[in-house]
């Protein structure tokens, strides 16, 4: 089996692959500094309750964001599943063309988010991750990666919000109903949430005319993506399992 393995800013997203198939998922909190025994322990403990046994691992394919924890991780994995991974990079087949100034700075995870957008939905396409940043990026037809766009991520917008402000409380981020509201609480998440919906379709309209591609699909994924995708229509399509379906895609890659 497969262990797709998602390092992002605030959490560590995994996938077991059957196959193609996405047989299960789970995810546990970015926490550095952790040992690389703390790593494959957590990593082998989480498996075994999730009815894998470390020995059900065969390969290990990783794209991570925060390089400071990728020696500890990647020696746990080798330690405790006896594998060593592909970590996504430069050199990696992925099977789009990045058509960028300096490729190399393009993150893993926007790459391997085009990779899967393009290759099970087609392209034109736009993707949009709600992750700790939000990120837009856009994809051509014969698979050219042309770039995009990133901002701070909603959370990242409400942190801000409540830390540098005396009289602000800590809230919960959802969508409050109405746009004008009538108290504290719900004025903060109206400009979070709408606000995020504003950006979303100014940006994806803006990529639209610049590209001259006014036929994009629109695809999004991460963790807010789905509340965002449910109240807009520049959003066609939510697939919350984007990120590791292309880290299936680009393992079978390597293959061939």
């Amino acid at each position: 089996m497969l262990l797709a393995v998602d390092v992002g800013n605030t959490d560590v997203t995994f996938g077991v692959f059957d196959g193609e198939r996405l047989a299960a998922r789970f995810r546990f909190t970015v926490q550095v500094p952790r040992t690389s025994d703390e790593y494959g322990e957590l990593l082998c403990n989480i498996l075994e309750q999730k009815g894998y046994k470390p020995d059900d691992i065969t390969e290990v394919i990783i794209a991570s964001v925060v390089p400071k924890m990728m020696y500890s991780f990647t020696s746990g994995i080798i330690k405790y599943l006896n594998c060593h991974p592909i970590v996504v990079g430069a050199g990696t087949k992925t099977g789009i063309r990045i058509d960028t100034m300096n490729p190399k700075e393009i993150g893993p995870d926007r790459i391997v988010d085009a990779v899967s957008a393009f290759e099970l939905y087609g392209g034109p396409i736009i993707v949009v991750d709600y992750g700790t940043a939000t990120t837009y990026d856009l994809v051509t037809a014969d698979g050219a990666f042309k770039g995009g766009v990133i901002s701070p991520g909603i959370r990242i917008s409400a942190n801000a919000l409540w830390n540098n402000t005396a009289n602000l409380p800590e809230i919960e981020i959802k969508c409050p109903g109405n746009i004008i509201a009538k108290d504290t609480i719900s004025a903060m998440q109206a400009g979070l949430f709408y606000g995020t919906i504003g950006q979303t379709e100014y940006i994806i309209r803006k990529i639209k005319e610049e590209s001259g591609l006014m036929d994009a699909k629109v695809i999004a994924t991460g963790g807010l993506g789905k509340v965002v995708y449910e109240n807009t229509k520049s959003i066609e399509i939510y697939d919350g399992d984007l990120t590791l379906k292309g880290l299936q895609l680009i393992h079978s890659k390597q293959k061939k």
